[in-house]
């Protein structure tokens, strides 16, 4: 009977279409967990959740935009069968994409800054993708940046489909459609804060987008590192001058089109080693071994919290995995070696 149904073609699409085996990886994104936090936050009245987006296929919440994007390029026929895919990525959106290109026949290429961690590069190039490396130090329209870079190949590369997250509406579209009334339905409409860091700024504006529409009194509180130009531009209306920071994943050197100021109600800013410490603190409180960007967005919504009451419930969204950083922040030798530790 097994080897019957292993050589019927047709008889193994009807199973997958009526059980619940995924056609293949990209279609296991998203549905990931709520998860109280409770050691980190004795001081605190409100309910604070944990939206798990690490447990997404390639370990990031990465996954939701990279797939909604590709699946629209595929279906509009903006990339063709064997075509290649390009981005410039700090390493978890080009996870998804690769991920995506294995298990769909393409070919994949990204342009990544020369700061983020070796295991995003690995991870990269597992999946079978070219992988280019690009000073971070350079402002977003020099030819060397990854933004310019990235563009340029796509230029060069025939059949080739940029994604360019930045500045992709679809980037905020995903998450209106996906993330949002996953967390709107988790909670049964009584959240009232949305926490987390913003690079792109896809995941919080498509997020709160929905979130509002449903209850415009959800308080929307984006998180921002010191060094990144968001926090004046939303504070000041002004562009400052970016300087490097160690946080991954979080901030920019450039306002992107995928962030909608209009749905933040405040954008706080923290520090690296702030945000180092409360990751450190998560794995070895709560067991949630997460990357940097949670850790500032963990850091953020205790802050936040310091004043509601037992009537509130906070949703913090952590990003990424702690599994990318091992040799980095959950490391005492380069903590102690960048200053951070004594």
């Amino acid at each position: 009977m097994r080897r019957q149904l292993a050589t019927d073609t047709k008889n193994l699409a009807n199973i997958v279409a009526a059980s619940q085996i995924s056609a293949n990886l990209p279609d296991t994104v998203g549905n990931t967990p709520l998860v109280r936090l409770n050691r980190m936050t004795k001081n605190v009245k409100a309910t604070i959740l944990a939206k798990i987006e690490f447990l997404n296929p390639t370990g990031s919440v990465k996954d939701r935009m990279a797939i909604y994007i590709i699946d629209d390029a595929v279906e509009s026929g903006k990339l063709k069968p064997g075509g290649t895919i390009i981005e410039a990525t700090s390493g978890n959106t080009g996870a998804a994409l690769a991920m995506y290109a294995a298990a769909n026949g393409f070919k994949a290429i990204f342009t990544i800054p020369d700061k983020m961690s070796r295991e995003k590069v690995d991870t990269l190039k597992a999946f079978g993708a070219k992988v280019v490396i690009c000073p971070t130090a350079v402002t977003p329209d020099s030819p060397e940046s990854y933004y310019e870079t990235a563009m340029r190949l796509a230029r060069e590369t025939k059949d080739s489909f940029f994604v360019g997250q930045y500045h992709n509406e679809k980037n905020i579209e995903a998450h209106y459609r996906m993330t949002g009334p996953e967390i709107w339905n988790q909670t049964g409409g009584k959240i009232t804060a949305l926490v987390g860091g913003i690079g792109t700024g896809g995941t919080m504006s498509g997020t709160a987008r929905f979130l509002k529409e449903q209850n415009p009194m959800v308080k929307v509180i984006a998180v921002d590192v010191e060094g990144s130009v968001y926090f004046d531009f939303f504070k000041n209306k002004k562009l400052i001058e970016p300087h490097p920071y160690l946080l991954e994943g979080i901030g920019d050197d450039m306002v992107c089109e995928a962030t909608d100021f209009a749905v933040f109600d405040d954008i706080v800013q923290v520090n690296d080693p702030d945000s180092f410490m409360a990751a450190r603190e998560l794995a070895r409180k709560e067991g949630i071994l997460a990357g940097g960007s949670s850790g500032a967005a963990v850091f953020a919504a205790l802050e936040y919290s310091k004043n509601l009451t037992e009537n509130d419930m906070v949703v913090v969204i952590l990003p990424d995995s702690g599994l990318k950083y091992l040799s980095k922040f959950y490391s005492d030798e380069w903590m102690k070696e960048k200053g951070f530790m004594k």
